[in-house]
């Protein structure tokens, strides 16, 4: 039986847990039942600061404020990691979010150690900072204004216009050559973006974004991610069009990947909303991941490998050349010469 979809999510049901050995049956949500409230619950981490290895980050050091995401992006490659709570990667991702509310005092303690080495920061490698609950809990605010206190810099991802409320925190990470902004414009199509992203900003407020984080002096790009091959990749030229005319100052594109769970959902997306295109947007994603849903090995995993992957690599370069935008994910280089411990004589230099 097909799930019914749920209006402003992007999941439909509970996919089983990879890591349970208990099976619960699925009981499709009945489209005259009320909708799955959001939970918020408390994230008693006692670290803020998480590391990783993989050379297709541009940075080895993140933040994740929170676990979850009510942003509901059907494609999220970072569903399967609430499995690794007990939980599923359907819907109790997009309506059960942990949340790190002693984040900036944890972040305060870490940059104060002997033994942190001034470097960047990654905001939102996983889930959204700027999901719609942040602009109650202002966890990610906290964050930036710690790293605004020791001057220590920061790369930020985000698909919410959220990020303009932080604009005053920006502009002094900026002065120091602290910070850099990609916000990811996945569609331009109002008809698509509710139901693809069903609690994202929308993409011309994305663009209103680029703008003004540029004028105030806060470097900012666009992130084309991801790329859906038979869905959204007519769209690519556009946003780049659009995104150089907001002043951006950089572009990246990652192709979709769905690991685990993720692939049933976003199979049983396309075929709900999209059943006459499922089948040959599906063949597409496996023609550009060797033959699977993904692909995790590094090098490969961000952009994918063949025929198709490199048709999707060069309409990227052409239509960023035709834009007139540079193309790098990373942006700007950033700097840490300016770290500083407040109340302290320690500095980077």
């Amino acid at each position: 039986m097909q799930p019914s979809p749920i209006h402003g999510r992007g999941a439909a049901f509970n996919p089983e847990n990879r890591f349970t050995q208990i099976r619960v049956e699925w009981q499709p949500h009945e489209e005259d039942a009320p909708p799955p409230q959001t939970q918020f619950l408390h994230d008693d981490s006692q670290s803020i600061i998480v590391y990783n290895e993989s050379p297709d980050i541009p940075y080895a050091a993140g933040i994740n404020p929170y676990r979850g995401c009510e942003h509901g992006c059907i494609y999220c490659y970072a569903r399967p990691y609430h499995e690794y709570l007990g939980l599923s990667a359907g819907l109790d991702f997009e309506t059960k979010i942990f949340v790190k509310m002693r984040a900036a005092e944890l972040l305060r303690r870490e940059f104060s150690k002997p033994s942190w080495q001034p470097q960047a920061i990654g905001l939102s490698g996983v889930t959204d900072c700027y999901q719609p609950i942040e602009r109650k809990l202002r966890i990610t605010r906290g964050i930036l204004e710690v790293c605004a206190e020791f001057r220590n810099p920061v790369m930020i991802v985000t698909k919410n216009a959220l990020i303009l409320r932080d604009l005053d925190v920006l502009t002094q990470l900026a002065k120091h050559r602290c910070v850099s902004v990609a916000i990811s414009t996945t569609t331009l199509s109002e008809e698509l973006r509710p139901l693809l992203e069903p609690r994202t900003s929308t993409g011309l407020k994305r663009l209103e974004a680029i703008a003004k984080l540029n004028e105030a002096g806060v470097p900012a790009g666009v992130l084309v991610a991801p790329i859906i091959p038979g869905l959204n990749d007519t769209e690519v030229a556009e946003i780049l069009k659009r995104a150089a005319g907001a002043g951006a100052k950089f572009a990246g594109y990652t192709v979709v990947r769905l690991p685990h769970a993720v692939a049933p959902l976003f199979e049983t997306w396309m075929r709900e909303h999209f059943p006459l295109r499922a089948e040959k947007v599906l063949k597409r994603i496996r023609e550009a991941r060797g033959g699977a849903m993904h692909d995790p090995r590094f090098g490969k995993r961000m952009k994918g490998e063949g025929f198709a992957a490199e048709a999707i690599g060069r309409l990227f370069k052409l239509a960023a050349r035709q834009a007139g935008i540079g193309e790098s994910s990373r942006g700007p280089e950033l700097t840490a010469e300016g770290f500083r411990v407040p109340g302290t004589t320690r500095a980077m230099f």
